[in-house]
Formats: C-alpha cells, sequence, structure tokens
C-alpha cells in the first residue's frame, strides 16, 4: 500500500516558498506588473489587492483541480474564466460592503484580476495537472509572492511619496518637515513603482547568483 505523503511534506512546502522568492511571478517570471503600477500608491489598498488576489488564486487553483478530469479541453479557457469571474465578484461584492472606500480606490483593478496573466498561467501549468491540495498551495504561494511584492511598493510609495503609512504621518510626527523636508511627489507617479520592482529585483538577483545564471 502506498504511504501519503504529508499534508506539508517538502515538496509541497517549496509550492509555498520558492514563488516569494527564487520564482517570484513578479521579479522573477516578470508578470503581473501593471497592477503593481496601478493599485501601490498607498499601502492599505496594496494589502487588500494581495489578499483579494490570494483568496482567487488559491481558490481558483483548487476547483479546477477538482474539476480537472472532468472539463473538456476544448472550453477549459471558458471554464477557468467563469471561476475566476465568480470568485472576482465575491471579492468585489465584500470590499463594497465592507471597505467601500477601498474598493472606490482600487476601482476598476479589482475587476481586472480576471485577467491576470499569473492567475491563468497557475491554472494552466499547474491545476490542470495536479492534486487539489498541491494546486491550493501553488496558488497561495505565487499569490502570496505577487502579494509580497505590492506590499513592499506601496510601502515605500506611500512612506516616500505623502510621508505616510495607513494614512499616519509618519515624516511629521519625527519632525522632519520642521528641517526642510519635503515628500518627494514623483513617488506617487505610476513610473516609481516601475523603478521600484526594478530596484527589487536587482536587489533580489545580487542575493541570488542562480538566478542571474538561470536568465
Amino acid at each position: 500500500m502506498k504511504e501519503r505523503e504529508p499534508l506539508f511534506s517538502r515538496k509541497n512546502l517549496r509550492l509555498l516558498s520558492e514563488p516569494i522568492n527564487k520564482n517570484n511571478p513578479i521579479t522573477v517570471q516578470v508578470l503581473g506588473i501593471c497592477s503593481a503600477l496601478a493599485v501601490t500608491v498607498q499601502l492599505k489598498p496594496s494589502i487588500v489587492m494581495a489578499l483579494s488576489v490570494m483568496f482567487v488564486m488559491g481558490f481558483s487553483n483548487l476547483i479546477i483541480s477538482l474539476m480537472r478530469k472532468t472539463i473538456p479541453s476544448r472550453i477549459r479557457i471558458i471554464v477557468q474564466l467563469v471561476v475566476i469571474a465568480s470568485l472576482v465578484i465575491i471579492v468585489d461584492q465584500v470590499l463594497k460592503a465592507f471597505l467601500f472606500d477601498v474598493s472606490r480606490q482600487l476601482s476598476v483593478f479589482v475587476g481586472l484580476i480576471i485577467t491576470n496573466c499569473i492567475i491563468m498561467g497557475r491554472l494552466e501549468a499547474f491545476a490542470l495537472a495536479n492534486k487539489p491540495w498541491p494546486s491550493l498551495l501553488d496558488g497561495l504561494g505565487n499569490a502570496a509572492g505577487y502579494g509580497a511584492i505590492l506590499v513592499l511598493v506601496g510601502f515605500f510609495r506611500e512612506l516616500l511619496g505623502s510621508g505616510t503609512v495607513f494614512g499616519y504621518p509618519i515624516f511629521a510626527e519625527l519632525g522632519l518637515f520642521k528641517i526642510g523636508y519635503e515628500n518627494n511627489g514623483l513617488f506617487i507617479l505610476p513610473p516609481m513603482a516601475l523603478i521600484i520592482v526594478g530596484v527589487i529585483i536587482w536587489v533580489q538577483r545580487s542575493r541570488n547568483r542562480e538566478l542571474i545564471e538561470e536568465n
């Protein structure tokens, strides 16, 4: 009798950990850049978007994996889009009910989760070929890697562009404005998000030489 693999075996844990660093969907696979530019002006929307994508990606991977043996190959993309769209609608309605101000800030970008290439890519590359539990972990891991970059970019853009974190005036409390410091409005503009992502990529690859060799 074949021994069952532990739920959190080393192989399964790699599905969670590798997308956060060595196989990050944004900094290594260079996917999902658009949302990193659009929703990271402030930290709060960045975190909400990260959690939203984690919910959608995790459960879409799980659902498609459960259905993988019954989905006809010719309509698999349609089925995937229906599953993702249904989960996005749930997220959108929850945000409007409990976090309406953040929902307005995120605007159409919640709906655009449906077309997020990271989600579709993991459904095609992993969920259609693997069991439900590893598929759930793969979805959560890739979403966590994506979300970590959004949160980092949102933190630096809000701090250096507005002098706040979660709306709290950090630099004003430190008295930096009294000695001549001024907020850098460049950080509020979309190009700065791309520059910050570029810096993160440079730092990551300088610390992980194998990423340079692979590319």
